[in-house]
């Protein structure tokens, strides 16, 4: 039987804000232990991410679906596996329990809890980065979910944990942790002026991965 809307959308809150502590909590760990080596630092943060991904997918999975993503959730529903009230639900309580993730961060840290950040992150090689990120995203979870879906939440862990390197934009493919990462002047934050700009181009990686997936894996008739 599935879970009524209200326990989907915990588990949606729940995922979120965990996803956004460890993004944040960890860029500030490994900015704070690594004596200013700046890989020793994103190395610390991609390994926290991507683990943490595969936990609470594997957690939030059977109630939710796991998205802790308004564009996952914008994709489902133009798939008909979403109602769009749902969606508009979903995509909602993601970028709320996106900022609860990253205030909970500041405060375990000691940091003041409300900030803006001043990290720019802009550019073309900025935006395509997150084109390609979110585009590779969403084409390993289509291919996952139509041929292997108990893989999905280690795909998506790893594949996380390597586009934070093959990226320029350490690939946040994901609009609630990019509006939320404006918030935070820490290791893994970004200026304001650059969250539309991603968002546009995260938004175009998931277009094009959901139109190459008809291709790649139609609908089994």
């Amino acid at each position: 039987m599935k879970p009524d809307l209200t326990t989907r959308l915990i588990a949606e809150a729940l995922g979120t804000a965990f996803l956004l502590a460890t993004v944040i909590g960890s860029g500030i760990m490994g900015d704070k232990l690594s004596g200013g080596n700046i890989a020793i630092a994103l190395l610390g943060n991609t390994i926290a991410t991507g683990a943490m991904l595969v936990v609470l997918i594997l957690i939030f999975g059977p109630v939710s679906g796991a998205h802790f993503n308004p564009a996952v959730s914008i994709a489902f529903a133009a798939r008909g596996e979403l109602s769009w009230r749902d969606c508009a639900a979903y995509s909602g309580v993601q970028i709320v329990a996106a900022f609860v993730g990253v205030w909970a961060a500041h405060i375990m840290f000691e940091l003041p809890v409300l900030q803006i950040s001043e990290k720019l992150r802009t550019g073309g090689a900025q935006w395509f980065s997150e084109f390609v990120a979110t585009a590779g995203l969403f084409l390993t979870i289509f291919g996952c979910v139509a041929r292997a879906a108990q893989a999905v939440p280690y795909a998506v862990g790893l594949y996380i944990t390597s586009a934070y390197w093959f990226t320029a934009s350490t690939s946040f493919a994901n609009p609630a942790v990019t509006i939320a990462r404006s918030l935070s002047n820490t290791f893994a934050g970004i200026a304001p002026s650059g969250v539309l700009a991603f968002i546009v181009a995260q938004m175009a990686g998931m277009i094009a991965a959901s139109f190459a997936a008809k291709i790649l894996w139609p609908p089994e008739r």
